[in-house]
C-alpha cells in the first residue's frame, strides 16, 4: 500500500527580520521579486500586523542584495481577463496604500531593479536609499500598459509633473545618481551597503518620540492634498494631541535642563 504524500509547507515570500525595534520586510520571491497574488496577500498580513505592533519603531523595505522588484507577474496577468485584472489590481493598491499608511518611518532599500511595482512599493517609503548601480522605473508603457498601483499619483506627487509624466511615458529606467537628481531617492550607496544604510537611519527614527513621528508623516502625507488653511487646521490638530503625550514631557523636561537634542524617549509605544 502506497504511502500518503505528505504535503509541504508553502514557502513565505515575505519574511519580517527584527533588529530591536526596526523590523526589515524582507521580499521573498525568486528569482525577480514579481508580486503575484500570494506575496501581495503575505505582504498585506505582514503590514496590518506592523501597524498594530507597538514595539515596532521603524520598517525597512528590502528585496535582498540582488534586487528589490522587477514589478507585477506579467504571465499571471496576462492570464487574466478585464474583471479578473480589475479586482487584482484594487488589492495590489490597497496593500500598498496600508505600507503608506503605517504608522511608524518607513525606508526603502532599493538594489538592482526597482521597476513596475516594485518601484510603486518603494515610493510608499517615506526615505529611499538605492544602490550606485540600481535601476528605477516604470516601463508600464511599453507593454502597452499604465501602472495602476500608485506610480501616477505618488511618483507626481514626488518629482512633479513633467518629470513624472516623462518617466511614465517613455517607460525608461533611470539609474541611481539620476534618481537622486530627480528626488525619486533622497540617497545612494555603494552597492552591497543598502540594507546597512537603511538599518542606520530606520534606526535613528526609531530613537525618536514615535507619536510626534506619526504626527509629522500624517501632516505631510495628508496635507499635502489640502488647502493651505485646511493643511493647517490639521498641524494644528495633531500638534495639540502631541503635546499631550509622555514623550513630549520627556523631550520638555530634557531640553530645559540639558539643552537640544539630549533627550531619550522610550515611552511613544504607548501613546499610539
Amino acid at each position: 500500500m502506497p504511502l500518503p504524500r505528505t504535503r509541504r509547507a508553502p514557502v513565505p515570500r515575505i519574511r519580517l527580520d527584527a533588529d530591536g525595534p526596526v523590523v526589515t520586510v524582507r521580499l521573498d520571491n525568486p528569482p525577480m521579486n514579481a508580486f503575484d497574488s500570494v506575496q501581495r496577500e503575505e505582504l498585506a498580513s505582514c503590514v496590518r500586523e506592523l501597524a498594530d505592533a507597538r514595539d515596532v519603531r521603524a520598517v525597512v523595505l528590502y528585496g535582498g542584495e540582488r534586487l528589490f522588484a522587477a514589478g507585477a507577474d506579467i504571465k499571471a496577468l496576462a492570464a487574466m481577463g478585464p474583471e479578473d485584472v480589475r479586482g487584482w489590481n484594487r488589492a495590489l493598491q490597497r496593500t500598498f496604500d496600508e505600507v503608506a499608511r503605517l504608522p511608524m518611518p518607513v525606508v526603502a532599500a532599493l538594489t538592482g531593479y526597482a521597476l513596475g511595482g516594485g518601484m510603486e512599493l518603494a515610493l510608499c517609503a517615506d526615505y529611499r536609499v538605492a544602490a550606485a548601480d540600481a535601476l528605477l522605473g516604470q516601463p508600464e508603457v511599453t507593454l502597452g500598459i499604465m501602472p495602476g498601483s500608485g506610480g501616477t499619483q505618488r511618483l507626481t506627487r514626488l518629482i512633479g509633473p513633467a518629470r513624472a509624466k516623462n518617466l511614465l511615458m517613455t517607460g525608461r529606467t533611470v539609474g541611481a545618481e539620476e534618481a537622486l537628481r530627480l528626488g525619486l531617492v533622497d540617497e545612494v550607496v555603494p552597492a552591497g551597503t543598502v540594507h546597512d544604510a537603511a538599518l542606520r537611519y530606520a534606526r535613528r527614527l526609531a530613537e525618536g518620540p514615535a507619536a510626534a513621528l506619526e504626527a509629522i508623516k500624517e501632516a505631510v502625507d495628508h496635507g499635502a492634498d489640502l488647502s493651505v488653511s485646511a493643511g493647517l487646521a490639521l498641524e494644528r490638530a495633531l500638534f495639540s494631541g502631541v503635546f499631550g503625550t509622555a514623550d513630549a514631557g520627556t523631550g520638555i523636561r530634557s531640553f530645559l535642563r540639558n539643552g537640544p537634542g539630549r533627550a531619550r524617549f522610550d515611552g511613544p509605544s504607548t501613546d499610539r
